[in-house]
C-alpha cells in the first residue's frame, strides 16, 4: 500500500473508531437509534471505500477539480440533484409544509425556477469556456487578477455563509437523531469532508453525491408512496384530512401565510431562482463532462430529479399533517381528543390549543416533521434510514462547497493571481491545503454559531450568488460592452449592498441582535442589490473608455465563437 493509501485508512479508522467512541459517551446520557448508527457506519464505510478508489485515479489538477471531465450527463445529473439536495430541502422544505402548507412550496418552487435558466442560458458557455471553476468563464476576456479576486470574494462568501448554516445544522440534528454531542458530530462531519476532497476530490465528492442522491430519492419515494397508500391515493382525501386537523383549517391551502409582503415575496424569488445560477459548487460541476451537449444534459436530468424530489416534499409535508393525528407521542405535552367526530392533538393543559402545524410543539420541532413521518410509516427501522440518508445529505453537500472553496483558493487565487508561473504539482499542494484549512475552519466555525440562528445565512448565500456571481457571469459571457473595471465595481458594490442591508434586516437586527425593530422590514436584499450589480456595471461599463476597456470589448467576438461552438474548450481525459 502506498504512503497516501495508508495515511488515508489510518484517518478513516480513527474517524470511524471517534465515532463508534462518541456515540458509546453520548449513550450514557441519552436514548440513542441503533439502527440509525448502524446504517450511518454502512455509508460511512462505503463512502471511504469510494474515496479510496478515487484517490488512485486522481493524479492531476484536471482529476482533482474536475474528475478528468469525464462524467456521463446522467451521472453529473444524479451528482448535481445530490449537491443540491440539502438537509434543509429535505428536512426545511416538508418542515414548512406540514406548518405553512402550500406556501412551503415557495422555497422549492423558487429553486426550481432557477434550473432552466442554468439550462438555457449557461450549461453550454460555461463548460466552453472554463477549465475548473466559474472564474475561468468570467475572466475569458477581462483581466485576470482583478476579476478573479473579485470571483474569489463572491465564492468564497457564498461558500462560507453555506457552509457555516450546513455545519451548525448538521450538528444539531446529528446529536437530535443519532444522540452525539453537538461539538461531536461537527467534528465528524468536518472530518470525513476534509477526507472526501482532500483524498478524493471531484471523483469521490461526485460519486458520493450520487450515492446519495439514489438514497434520497429512494427513501422519499418509499415514504410519499406510503402516505399515499394510507389515502387510496386520494389527493383530495389527503388534503380534506389535512384541512380537518391543522390548525389553520383550510388556510393552509391557500397563499400568502408564509410571505404575505409582495417586496419580501419578490426578493426571496429572485435570490432563490438567480442564486442557483450562481451558487460556485453547483457551476464547477459542468468542468466534470467531456463536452457542452452532456452538460446540457446534465441539467436536464438534474431539473427533473429535483422536481421530481421537491414534489415528493409536499407530499411529505402533507402527510405528516393528515397522520400525526394517529400518534400523541409525536408531540410535547400533548393529548388525543376528538371533537365532532374529529381526532386533533390539543396541548395537554389546554384543549382549544390544536397543536398540528405548530413550529414548536413537535419533538425535535418542525424539521423533525419528515423523520417522524418515517417512523409512523414505516416503523423504527426505516426512521434509522431516514435519518442516516439525512447525515448522507449533509456530508454530500459540504463536501462539494469545500472543494468549491479549495478551488477557489488555489486555481483562482494561488495558480491565476499569486504565482508568478504555473505549476501544477504546487497548485495541487495549495488545493490540499486549502480543504484542510476550509474544513477546520468550518468545524470552528460551527462550533462558534452553535447558540447563534444562522437560517439567515442559507438566505445570504443565495442572495449574494444572486447579486454578484450570477450577474456577471452572464454579462460577461453574452454583453460585448462589458469591461474589467464595470464588472469589478459593480460586482463589489452588489455584494456590499447586500451584506449591509441583510444586516439591518429584521432576521438579523431583531433575531440575531435582538434590537427592537428592524431599520428596514426587507428580509432578503437580492432585489435592491442585484439591481445594483447590474446598473452599477452596466453604466461604469459604457463611461469607460480606457484601453483595456478596449481589449476587453476586442474579445468578445472570439470569446463569443467558443462558447457557442465549443473550438478550443477543454477536453476529458481517458484513465
Amino acid at each position: 500500500m502506498s504512503k497516501k493509501g495508508l495515511i488515508f485508512w489510518i484517518l478513516s479508522v480513527i474517524l470511524v473508531g471517534g465515532a463508534f467512541l462518541s456515540n458509546s459517551m453520548a449513550a450514557e446520557g441519552k436514548s440513542i437509534n441503533t439502527t440509525a448508527i448502524a446504517m450511518f457506519i454502512v455509508f460511512v464505510f462505503l463512502t471511504l471505500v469510494i474515496t479510496y478508489w478515487a484517490a488512485k485515479r486522481t493524479r492531476t489538477a484536471k482529476d482533482f477539480y474536475t474528475a478528468g471531465g469525464g462524467i456521463t450527463g446522467f451521472q453529473n445529473g444524479l451528482a448535481i440533484a445530490g449537491d443540491f439536495m440539502s438537509a434543509a430541502s429535505f428536512l426545511g422544505i416538508a418542515g414548512l409544509v406540514y406548518t405553512s402548507g402550500y406556501d412551503g412550496l415557495l422555497y422549492s418552487i423558487g429553486f426550481l425556477v432557477g434550473w432552466p435558466i442554468v439550462m438555457f442560458l449557461l450549461s453550454e458557455p460555461l463548460r466552453n469556456l472554463g477549465k475548473y471553476t466559474f472564474a475561468d468563464v468570467t475572466s475569458f476576456r477581462l483581466e485576470q487578477k482583478r476579476i478573479r479576486i473579485l470571483a474569489a470574494i463572491g465564492s468564497l462568501s457564498v461558500v462560507t455563509f453555506y457552509l457555516i448554516a450546513q455545519m451548525v445544522g448538521a450538528g444539531k440534528l446529528i446529536q437530535l437523531l443519532f444522540g452525539l454531542p453537538y461539538t461531536t458530530a461537527v467534528i465528524i462531519v468536518g472530518a470525513l469532508m476534509i477526507t472526501y476532497v482532500a483524498f478524493g476530490g471531484m471523483l469521490a465528492t461526485t460519486w458520493i453525491q450520487i450515492v446519495k442522491a439514489v438514497l434520497l430519492l429512494g427513501g422519499a419515494s418509499f415514504m410519499a408512496f406510503m402516505v399515499l397508500v394510507h389515502f387510496g391515493f386520494s389527493f383530495e382525501s389527503l388534503f380534506s384530512t389535512a384541512t380537518k386537523v391543522h390548525a389553520k383549517g383550510e388556510a393552509i391551502l391557500a397563499p400568502g401565510g408564509l410571505v404575505s409582503d409582495p417586496l419580501n415575496a419578490i426578493s426571496l424569488g429572485l435570490a432563490l431562482m438567480f442564486g442557483t445560477a450562481g451558487l460556485p459548487h453547483i457551476l464547477m460541476r459542468f468542468f466534470t463532462v467531456p463536452n457542452a451537449k452532456e452538460a446540457r444534459k446534465s441539467v436536464f436530468y438534474a431539473t427533473g430529479f429535483i422536481g421530481y424530489f421537491y414534489i415528493l416534499t409536499f407530499i411529505i409535508g402533507f402527510g405528516a399533517i393528515a397522520l400525526f393525528v394517529n400518534h400523541p407521542e409525536y408531540f410535547q405535552n400533548a393529548k388525543q381528543i376528538v371533537v365532532d367526530g374529529i381526532t386533533k392533538i390539543v396541548s395537554a393543559t389546554d384543549e382549544t390549543k390544536n397543536l398540528i402545524g405548530d413550529k414548536k410543539a413537535l419533538v425535535g420541532g418542525e424539521n423533525m416533521a419528515a423523520v417522524l413521518l418515517a417512523e409512523a410509516v414505516g416503523g423504527p427501522a426505516f426512521m434509522g434510514f431516514i435519518s442516516a440518508v439525512a447525515f448522507a445529505t449533509i456530508l454530500a453537500v459540504v463536501a462539494g462547497l469545500t472543494l468549491a472553496g479549495a478551488s477557489t483558493l488555489s486555481h483562482d487565487l494561488y495558480a491565476n493571481v499569486i504565482a508568478k508561473e504555473k505549476d501544477e504539482q504546487k497548485e495541487m499542494k495549495v488545493s490540499k491545503i486549502a480543504t484542510f484549512a476550509i474544513g477546520i475552519l468550518a468545524i470552528v466555525l460551527g462550533i462558534v454559531f452553535e447558540k447563534q440562528n444562522v437560517a439567515f445565512m442559507v438566505g445570504l448565500a443565495f442572495a449574494i450568488a444572486a447579486s454578484v456571481n450570477f450577474p456577471i457571469l452572464l454579462l460577461s459571457i453574452y454583453w460585448k460592452g462589458l469591461t474589467t473595471k464595470g464588472a469589478f465595481w459593480g460586482g463589489l458594490a452588489g455584494l456590499i449592498v447586500a451584506l449591509v442591508l441583510i444586516i439591518i434586516s429584521p432576521t438579523v437586527w431583531v433575531d440575531v441582535f435582538k434590537n427592537p425593530e428592524p431599520i428596514i422590514k426587507l428580509k432578503n436584499p437580492a432585489i435592491f442589490s442585484m439591481l445594483t450589480t447590474f446598473v452599477l456595471t452596466i453604466l461604469i461599463s459604457k463611461l469607460d473608455n480606457s484601453e483595456r476597456a478596449k481589449v476587453d470589448r476586442e474579445g468578445f467576438e472570439p470569446q463569443y465563437v467558443r462558447a457557442q461552438t465549443g473550438i478550443g474548450a477543454e477536453t476529458a481525459v481517458k484513465h
